[in-house]
Formats: structure tokens, C-alpha cells, sequence
């Protein structure tokens, strides 16, 4: 299962439509996780044009943005845990491992850093942001891919 893993697209004042950089990846995607902060809802309708998303509500998502503010969600037997601020990164695996018990992988946002961290039996995986890269050099998306309930590639993958 290919799966692409987004965050902080803030639209429209940083995603006015989707990236072309982006949309390279999202054609191949089986699955599409927003880890929050698309703003407006339309993010959510013109990736689901691509495959099924799973999204999260982030600090700055609007009142039309419908989402939970934490998922738990199987892909392929591989257990995830979605959110989008997993808080400082002092003592963030052990905190995100007591929010998500049973996880394999939690996918997270809100930095705009990315972040790939295994400990304890749990990943962590921030995809950073494909259109706000702050203090990075360069936007950023996740490219997973999950056989048979593991996770056995997972990439940063640099789309400015």
C-alpha cells in the first residue's frame, strides 16, 4: 500500500491548488494522510479527487474542516495514530506511544520539521509542510509504504 503523508498545506494562503511536485506523488498514492492544517475544506475535496483521506484538525483549520482531533486507523494490519501537535519535542515518543498504545506509527504535524524517530516499538513520522518550510531548506511530503502490517519504507521526500 502506498501512502502519501501530508501536513500544514495551509490553504489558500500557501496551497491555492495542489503543487504539481506534489500531485506527482499523490497519483501513485492508494491512501492520502493530512496530518491537519489544511485550513479550508477544499484541501480535503481536491485530495480525495486522488485516493481516500485521513485527516486530522490542526490549530488552524476552519470551522468547515470536519475531522477529529486524534485517528486510529489500520492500513494493511499496520496500526496509525493520527495528530496534529504532538507537543514539545522533549519527551515526545514517550508521550505519543502513552497516546497511542496499540500504534505502530504516528503520523503528526504542526513543526513544519520533519521528523522520522523510532523507540519503544512506535515510529514517528512528521512529513513537514509542502508549501511552508519555515525554517527548512526545502517543503516537504511523506512517502510510506505498508506490507502486510509493516511499514517498510519511510521517506521525506524534499517538493521545492
Amino acid at each position: 500500500m502506498n501512502v502519501v503523508a501530508l501536513s500544514d498545506t495551509h490553504a489558500p494562503m500557501r496551497w491555492r491548488s495542489c503543487p504539481p511536485r506534489v500531485a506527482e506523488h499523490l497519483r501513485g498514492a492508494d491512501v492520502i494522510l493530512h496530518a491537519g492544517d489544511v485550513c479550508v475544506a477544499a484541501v480535503i475535496e481536491e485530495l480525495a479527487a486522488y485516493a481516500p483521506v485521513h485527516v486530522v484538525k490542526g490549530n488552524n483549520d476552519g470551522p468547515d474542516v470536519v475531522a477529529p482531533e486524534t485517528l486510529e486507523l489500520t492500513l494493511d494490519e499496520l496500526r496509525i495514530g493520527m495528530i496534529h501537535d504532538s507537543g514539545p519535542a522533549k519527551g515526545r515518543l514517550a508521550r505519543l506511544r502513552r497516546r497511542f498504545p496499540h500504534a505502530d506509527l504516528v503520523v503528526f504535524g504542526h513543526s513544519h520539521i520533519p521528523l522520522d524517530e523510532s523507540g519503544d516499538g512506535l515510529r514517528i513520522f512528521n512529513p513537514g509542510s509542502p508549501t511552508d518550510r519555515r525554517r527548512q531548506p526545502h517543503g516537504t511530503l511523506g512517502l510510506l509504504t505498508i506490507e502486510r502490517g509493516a511499514l517498510t519504507r519511510a521517506e521525506i521526500v524534499p517538493v521545492t
